[in-house]
C-alpha cells in the first residue's frame, strides 16, 4: 500500500476547504464560537468534527477511516489493526476480554499496568501472577525470567495465556523471544503491552517488536513514542487465535461513541510519520541523542544508567547523587524541564525520534540543566534501594474477584495490616504500576515499600489521605 496517504488527514483538509456551516455537533460550531476570544484553538477545534459525509464513522468504517487503518496494518504486518481513541487503556481492555473466558488461568506479569489489573477483574479469569526479575542496581523490575513462565505452565497446566508488558517503563526489554516460544509450546496466547514501543518495528538499534516476534495481540501508544495526541493508540490482532469477531464487539462497546477525529487524524500521521522514518533518520536521531548523553554526564554528580540488557535508546535513567528521583524532578521543573517520571532512586527522560535536520530543545534543555545543578550541588550519600521480591515468584489472589464483590472492607493502620487481604489497588502514578493489588494478602515487604514511596513523596492515586495518614484497606475476615 502507498504508505505516503493520510487518508483522515486528507478527508478533513478536504472538508474544511469547503467552508462548511455547522448545525450539527460538537457545539464550539467547527470553533467559530471561540474565534474571538481564543483564535488559536478555535483553528484546532475546526478539525474536531463528528461522523459527517465523506468523514467516515469508526465502528463502521468504509472510507478514510478503515484505509487509515489498512495502512496501519500494512506498514506492521498485522493480521487487522484499529485505532484506539480512549488510549491503551481501553486496548488492554479489549485484548484481555477477548482473548478469555470467565475463570480462564491466565499467567500476568506482576507489575503490569492498572489497567490491566482492571481488565482482568472486568473478565473474572482467575490471574497467576509472575514477579519480574529486579534489578540490583536500577532497583526496578527489569523483565521476567523465562524459566519462572516454564514452571507457571507446568504447575498450572489449563493456563490458557500470559500478559505481558514489553518494553516496561524504563524502556529496558525481556527476552520476549525466548517467552513466546515458551507459551507456543503450551498452546496458550500471548498478549502484549507495547505501550512503549511503537517504533520498534524500525529495527535495530530498538529492541525487536512484540508484533515482529509473534505475540498475538499487542497494544501500542501512538502518543507516548510517535507524533499522535494524548489517548492515541493503536491495537493490533497478530494470529488467528484471536477471534476478530470477539475483538470488534469489544472494541464497539468500550470505545467512545462519539470519537475524536483530532486524535484519529494524528494517528494516522503518526503512522505515517514512522512507516517513512528511513536509516539516514534513525542515524540523525541517534546521533542528536548520543550528543546529549555525553554533555549530560559530563556534569557532576550525574549518571545516566546503562544496563547489559537491550534498552530502547530513547529512554535515559538518569541519576544526580544525593538527590532522590522525586527530588530531581522537582529541581528540573524549577527550570521548566519535565520528565517522563521519577522514583525514588532517578528520573526517566524519554527523547523524541526525528527526522533528519529536526531542529530539538536539546542545547537549551542542557543550559537549564546546567542552572539547576549550579544551584543544588551533589550530596555524597548513596542510594541504598529497598528491593521488594517475592519468596515465591508464582503466586495468585487470595480471594476471587467475585468474592471480593460481596466482601465488606475495612481502613487499619500500616502495622494491622501484615498477612491481611488488600481490598483496594494502591498505585504510584506514574507510571501507574500497583504494589498493592485487591485480593492478595498484604506482605511485609510490600508494606515497607509503601512507607518508602511516602517518604519519597511519590503521588497515588486513590484514597490518597488515608494511605498517607498510614492506613491501608482491607477486607473483613467473615
Amino acid at each position: 500500500m502507498n504508505q505516503n496517504r493520510i487518508p483522515i488527514y486528507e478527508a478533513l483538509e478536504k472538508f474544511l476547504k469547503n467552508d462548511p456551516i455547522s448545525f450539527h455537533v460538537p457545539g464550539h460550531k467547527n470553533g467559530m464560537l471561540l474565534k474571538n476570544e481564543y483564535p488559536e484553538l478555535s483553528r484546532f477545534l475546526a478539525y474536531d468534527v463528528t461522523e459527517l459525509s465523506g468523514l467516515d464513522d469508526l465502528h463502521s468504517p468504509e472510507g478514510p477511516i478503515l484505509e487509515a487503518q489498512k495502512l496501519l496494518s500494512d506498514y506492521y504486518g498485522t493480521r487487522r489493526s484499529y485505532f484506539l481513541v480512549n488510549g491503551s487503556t481501553v486496548g488492554n481492555l479489549i485484548m484481555i476480554l477477548s482473548a478469555f473466558n470467565v475463570g480462564d488461568k491466565v499467567l500476568v506479569q506482576r507489575n503490569c499496568h492498572k489497567s490491566i489489573m482492571n481488565a482482568l477483574a472486568l473478565a473474572k479469569v482467575y490471574p497467576i501472577f509472575i514477579d519480574p526479575m529486579i534489578g540490583e542496581y536500577t532497583f526496578v523490575p527489569e523483565g521476567v525470567d523465562q524459566s519462572i513462565i516454564k514452571n507457571a505452565f507446568e504447575q498450572y497446566t489449563d493456563v490458557k495465556g500470559l500478559v505481558l508488558t514489553y518494553p516496561n517503563y524504563y524502556g529496558m526489554a525481556s527476552n520476549l523471544e525466548d517467552i513466546v516460544n515458551t507459551v507456543r509450546q503450551h498452546k496458550g496466547v500471548i498478549l502484549v503491552d507495547e505501550a512503549h514501543g511503537p517504533h520498534f518495528h524500525l529495527g535495530e538499534p530498538f529492541p525487536k517488536s512484540a508484533i515482529d516476534l509473534g505475540a498475538d495481540m499487542v497494544v501500542h501508544s501512538a502518543h507516548k513514542m510517535l507524533p499522535a495526541m494524548t489517548m492515541g493508540s493503536y491495537l493490533h490482532i497478530n494470529s488467528n487465535a484471536i477471534s476478530i469477531s470477539k475483538v470488534e464487539y469489544y472494541y464497539s462497546v468500550l470505545q467512545s461513541s462519539s470519537p475524536s477525529y483530532p486524535i484519529m487524524a494524528t494517528l494516522d500521521i503518526a503512522r505515517h510519520f514512522i512507516a517513512n522514518f528511513n536509516e539516514e533518520d534513525i542515524n540523525y536521531t541517534l546521533s542528536q541523542r548520543n550528543s546529549f548523553v555525553t554533555s549530560l554526564c559530563k556534569l557532576e554528580g550525574v549518571e545516566v544508567v546503562n544496563r547489559n540488557m537491550k534498552q530502547d535508546p530513547l529512554k535515559l535513567i538518569v541519576r544526580y547523587k544525593g538527590y532522590s528521583g522525586y527530588m530531581l524532578q522537582r529541581m528540573l521543573e524549577e527550570e521548566n524541564i519535565y520528565i517522563e517520571m521519577a522514583d525514588p532512586y532517578q528520573v526517566v527522560f524519554i527523547l523524541p525520534l526525528l527526522k533528519t535536520n529536526m531542529a530539538y530543545s536539546y542545547n537549551e534543555a542542557l543550559v537549564k540543566i546546567k542552572n539547576v545543578f549550579e544551584k543544588y550541588k551533589p550530596k555524597p550519600n548513596e542510594i541504598q534501594g529497598l528491593i521488594v521480591e517475592s519468596d515465591d515468584k508464582i503466586g495468585s489472589l487470595a480471594l476471587s474477584y467475585e468474592e471480593m464483590a460481596d466482601q465488606p472492607i475495612e481502613w487499619v493502620p500500616f502495622e494491622n495490616a501484615e498477612n491481611r487481604i488488600a481490598a483496594i489497588m494502591i498505585t504510584p502514578y506514574p507510571p501507574g504500576i500497583p504494589i498493592i493489588l485487591p485480593g492478595e494478602v498484604i506482605t511485609g515487604k510490600r508494606i515497607e515499600l509503601i512507607k518508602e514511596y511516602i517518604e519519597a513523596h511519590a503521588k497515588f492515586q486513590g484514597e490518597t489521605s488515608r494511605l498517607l495518614s498510614g492506613e491501608i484497606a482491607v477486607y473483613i475476615k467473615k
